[in-house]
């Protein structure tokens, strides 16, 4: 399982839909260990972090640690780029598009 958002901005209120999203897909008796730059909307009192979540903050100026960053850049290479969008929505249907042939990736 899997969760993942496309917010039209990256802040708290995006933060915690997705750690909303992240705890549903935790299996009953499981726990998740999120990894997280430390962006101010990740490190901010104002996180609802679920008692099954734990954020586990990456040192300081190290982005090449971060796994999400590898995640981007292959959707970017492999679905997401050399495009133009007509529009949003159709930003976010190709990002769940990409979204969903990742996640069916063996």
């Amino acid at each position: 399982m899997g969760a993942a958002l496309v917010p039209p901005a990256c802040n708290t209120y995006a933060t915690n839909l997705l750690l909303a999203a992240i705890t549903k897909n935790v299996a009953r008796d499981g726990h998740a260990d999120l990894v997280v730059d430390r962006a101010s909307w990740h490190m901010t009192d104002k996180l609802i972090v679920p008692s099954n979540i734990t954020l586990v903050p990456l040192p300081a100026k190290c982005p090449e640690l971060n796994p999400t960053e590898n995640v981007w850049q292959f959707l970017r290479e492999n679905w997401l780029s050399t495009r133009v969008f007509k529009s949003y929505d159709d930003i976010i249907d190709h990002c769940r598009a990409a979204w969903k042939k990742l996640f069916n990736q063996p």
